[in-house]
């Protein structure tokens, strides 16, 4: 097994490898940049320590890493697209360097170039890969329509809320995890167990950034701290806040949360502080935590020794207390 950074590494080293000048430079400019911007990486992460949890070696699964890299980063530019955002890991996004067009198509490039990694594997694990990442791919799509739907409905659930959080970013991280199980030919029961830990492990990871993007620090952060509030996304802390909130609150969210102002700063400041005020902020960090630990109750009935299941465990525990 190997330290998280020497898995980044690994991923760096292999993506760098696979990066070629190609023709015509204005569809493959913007994928090597937003692949260059670097990120935690923590999906191909995953991809390689699954593999080797399961004793294979990570050399075995960079193909497959570097799939599921694309294809985040693919969906990256498409939802920043959609959102209108400005900044990606604290740098221009690809529709505002580029144009709006030039996102599009590079993004349908990129989905493209991630299922040709997985041809590099023999027949039998290329069929298992491809069909669980066909499942995943459109399940992300799911996910960021109920995202998209839920921008303009005031009835949205908190039960709604995780499902589409689930599919929009949860199953990714499942996959992720599974890849490396299915490259390392191990049990159905432990690659299923992997999926569901990552599944868990990815729900207190979207909600860890939806604290993050109210309450993160810029600096650190890498994305506009405060952008679900200006987009009035029904977020898991507004959600809670609308259960917990006073009246006189809850009214001033929901009124804040339909319409657009022109000082976003003081639209921000006035949310976050209903988020407190409510304990819809606690209520977050809690499910943050929950669901962590739901991932960390698998690891004990998974099929591999106390070690690796420590390591599971504390890579867990370092998403929760993340800051990025």
């Amino acid at each position: 097994m190997h330290a998280i950074n020497q898995y980044q590494e690994f991923v760096a080293e292999y993506l760098q490898s696979q990066l070629a000048i190609k023709e015509p430079k204005n569809l493959y400019e913007p994928i090597h940049y937003i692949l260059g911007l670097g990120g935690k990486r923590i999906r191909p992460v995953l991809t390689l320590m699954s593999a080797e949890i399961f004793g294979s070696s990570y050399q075995k699964a960079l193909p497959a890493a570097l799939a599921v890299e694309v294809f985040h980063n693919f969906s990256l530019v498409h939802d920043d697209i959609m959102d209108d955002a400005p900044l990606r890991r604290g740098n221009t996004t690809v529709h505002e360097k580029w144009n709006i067009n030039t996102g599009i198509l590079s993004g349908d490039a990129m989905l493209i170039l991630a299922y040709q990694y997985f041809e590099k594997y023999e027949p039998v694990i290329f069929r298992d890969l491809a069909k669980l990442f066909s499942k995943t791919a459109l399940e992300v799509c799911e996910g960021q329509q109920w995202d998209v739907d839920f921008e303009s409905r005031t009835d949205v659930t908190i039960p709604e809320y995780l499902k589409m959080i689930e599919y929009k970013t949860a199953v990714l991280v499942a996959a992720a995890m599974k890849m490396g199980a299915i490259i390392a030919e191990t049990s159905t029961e432990n690659a299923d167990l992997i999926y569901d830990f990552g599944l868990n492990l990815g729900i207190a990871f979207q909600l860890q950034d939806d604290y993050l993007d109210a309450f993160g620090d810029p600096k650190t952060f890498g994305k506009q701290v405060g952008g679900d509030i200006i987009e009035n996304k029904k977020t898991y802390l507004y959600l809670k806040a609308l259960e917990f909130a006073n009246e006189i609150d809850k009214q001033e969210l929901v009124e804040l949360f339909l319409i657009q102002m022109e000082e976003n700063e003081a639209k921000i400041a006035q949310v976050k502080a209903i988020f407190l005020n409510s304990g819809a902020a606690t209520a977050t960090q809690k499910a943050i935590e929950a669901y962590t630990f739901k991932a960390f109750e698998t690891l004990d009935k998974m099929n591999i020794d106390s070690e690796k299941k420590n390591i599971l465990r504390v890579f867990g525990e370092g998403l929760m207390g993340r800051k990025v």
